[in-house]
């Protein structure tokens, strides 16, 4: 039970790496708060996280919403242990298919997002808390028709290092991680069809070293690791989970 005792949040934590992540804490003894925006699954994923977790809606590019999600996870379990900040966008685009509609959605979900998040959390953030940001494999990588993306999630990654150095007073951890070519219901949101987002993945799974994609649990087991006391001393870090696909 790594997490015993401990309490979390985990914005963007109805599917996908949030949903995994959410039920591998609350097996390791973790009470867990996830929110969403997409309230028709709330009751499917309150019965499958069970009674050590709560399920809120907010949208992580309002302050208000967060604010109200931060009270009600003190009201509740007092304080925190652990965040995640998992809640984000991608969404593949050439340079001059950029409008200010995908570029407010892309900035917003992923660093402002970030940003109202920590704002709304750190009074009750509890003394020596572990706080986890979402960053991107692509942000270290030079791809085509994903630059809005990248550029985001590498402000994301400045924020990890910057935001270590502001709260070591307050003995709290930020550190980030890079997620690969996930197969998760990510793909299912670019408005594709079924055989194209097949093709995407057999396509994503050639130019990756291991020789296919990772699975939400690949991140969960990251994220376990650096909101447990087994990452005391990793401190504004980057961990990279791609298969290698950066790295070789």
């Amino acid at each position: 039970m790594r997490l015993k005792n401990k309490s979390a949040l985990i914005t963007g934590g109805t599917s996908g790496i949030g949903l995994a992540t959410a039920r591998l804490f609350i097996a390791e003894g973790a009470r867990v708060a996830v929110t969403g925006r997409d309230e028709a699954v709330f009751e499917q994923v309150q019965a499958e996280l069970g009674e050590n977790a709560i399920v809120l809606k907010g949208d992580v590019r309002s302050i208000e919403d967060m604010r109200a999600i931060a009270a009600e996870v003190k009201e509740r379990f007092g304080g925190l242990n652990i965040v995640f900040a998992n809640a984000g966008r991608a969404f593949p685009s050439a340079v001059n298919d950029i409008d200010d509609d995908l570029y407010n959605e892309i900035m917003d979900i992923n660093v402002k997002g970030v940003v109202l998040t920590l704002q709304a959390v750190l009074p009750d953030l509890r003394e020596g808390a572990s706080f986890i940001l979402n960053t991107s494999f692509v942000a270290q990588t030079g791809k085509h028709g994903i630059s809005l993306t990248a550029a985001a999630k590498a402000a994301v990654r400045s924020l990890a290092r910057s935001w270590s150095y502001e709260f070591l007073h307050r003995k709290i951890r930020f550190n980030a991680i890079a997620p690969g070519a996930m197969d998760t219901p990510l793909l299912g949101k670019w408005g594709l069809s079924d055989e194209d987002i097949r093709s995407i993945k057999d396509g994503f799974a050639k130019t990756i070293p291991v020789g296919h994609m990772g699975q939400a649990e690949d991140i969960a087991y990251a994220a376990l690791y650096l909101a447990s006391d087994e990452s005391a001393y990793v401190v504004g870090t980057e961990l990279v989970v791609d298969g290698g696909a950066s790295q070789l």
